[in-house]
């Protein structure tokens, strides 16, 4: 009797609460991985193959941390990106509320998974051989249930709480987390058509899926982070595996390069341009911003007051889409156009660099010409930080 219960008290290891909980974290993170390196980047987008050797035993621990299966993930997913944001979109915040997605992500997900056309439309290239059909899907149930005695069968009674700390890891921080908050608050480096975004540059407790910005913008990436300052660990675990053999790369979002004397826009340029249109999109903004700062300091400066209340009411929400613009927003906006030269200038060439990659009917001559004429009239608009801009524009390669 004394013995049972010493087994139900400590387990197997008899180990301290401090070794439980640096296990639990261990385990828990390797949860992480398996989803964001195996589930989210190379089954659900493509962008890198595994080892078979490392691919399955992330199918096989997810089976037993999560009861996941990859084909729902998967289409699950691509269809958040296929309909982003709109109704049919299986987590947005932005239509749903942000305390729903946070807050109950998990039976968001248990009901989509019951949607079989979701299935059939978007599950394509997920594993469907022998042991997925029938164990996997078969007994999702079994493999969180033989967690669950591995863990009491280790830790005693304690393993109970290791347990629920692993079934509840993915549904907080994926499905709560990173749908939920990830496209309602944090910071953008891309002004990409959905409302996500980064939660924090450090991308280590949600192994990389923290770059959220990042990813909607680069979909198709095997790496998430992009600015200097930016650490994905998922890209440093993927990053060694392919140094074993054991992942190889398909697809990395793509990196501006300036050419020292080009002076002049050319083909390379207008193939640089349409591959990091997002890049360049953002320094565009920035350019912008840098320029209507200036323009606040100046009406400051000169203490025309109204004016100057006109033009920092619109700093949150100048660079946003103007169909995404509220009918007093767009009234205020030709205001602003009728005060400013420059700042209407900006705006407007702004749309019209839209414009040329959104194009996909023009040939390459044509999209050259555009490009070309743009730069030109940058150059020659009188405003000093658009030509600037437009010079740099020219040494893309």
């Amino acid at each position: 009797m004394d013995s049972f219960l010493g087994f139900l008290s400590a387990g197997l290891l008899g180990w301290s609460v401090w070794k439980i909980i640096l296990f639990t974290l261990i385990v828990t993170h390797v949860t992480i991985a398996g989803v964001t390196i195996y589930l989210h980047r190379c089954q659900a987008h493509r962008a890198l193959d595994l080892h078979p050797i490392v691919s399955h035993f992330f199918r096989f621990w997810l089976w037993m941390t999560t009861g996941m299966i990859t084909s729902e993930w998967a289409a699950i997913h691509r269809k958040h990106h296929a309909k982003c944001e709109t109704p049919e979109d299986p987590h947005s915040p932005q239509t749903r509320g942000l305390l729903k997605v946070l807050l109950e992500g998990a039976e968001l997900y248990r009901t989509e998974a019951k949607n079989l056309e979701t299935l059939r439309r978007f599950s394509h290239g997920t594993p469907n051989d022998w042991i997925e059909n029938h164990l996997y899907k078969r007994f999702q149930i079994l493999g969180v249930s033989m967690m669950l005695i591995i863990n009491i069968m280790l830790f005693g009674a304690i393993g109970l709480t290791v347990w629920a700390v692993q079934m509840v890891w993915i549904p907080f921080w994926a499905a709560g987390v990173v749908n939920g908050l990830g496209h309602y608050w944090g910071y953008r480096n891309f002004n990409c058509s959905d409302a996500s975004t980064n939660l924090f540059p450090l991308g280590i407790i949600i192994g990389g899926e923290e770059l959220h910005n990042n990813h909607h913008t680069y979909a198709t990436s095997a790496k998430l982070s992009n600015k200097w300052y930016e650490f994905d660990i998922g890209w440093m675990y993927i990053s060694l595996f392919s140094i074993l053999g054991l992942a190889k790369v398909k697809k990395i979002a793509p990196m501006l390069k300036l050419a020292k004397s080009k002076k002049a826009c050319d083909d390379a340029t207008l193939q640089a341009v349409l591959s990091n249109r997002y890049e360049v999109m953002a320094l565009y903004i920035k350019s912008f911003k840098r320029a209507y700062s200036a323009e606040l300091a100046m009406l400051k400066e000169k203490r025309q007051y109204g004016e100057y209340q006109l033009f920092h009411g619109a700093r949150k929400w100048l660079y946003e889409h103007k169909s995404s613009l509220k009918d007093q927003q767009k009234q205020q906006l030709g205001q602003i156009f009728a005060h400013s030269h420059s700042v209407s200038t900006y705006y407007h060439m702004r749309q019209e660099l839209e414009v040329i990659w959104e194009r996909s009917n023009a040939s390459r001559e044509q999209l050259l010409l555009q490009l070309q004429n743009w730069c030109y009239r940058a150059e020659q608009s009188g405003i000093h930080a658009l030509k600037d801009f437009a010079l740099c524009l020219c040494r893309y390669a």
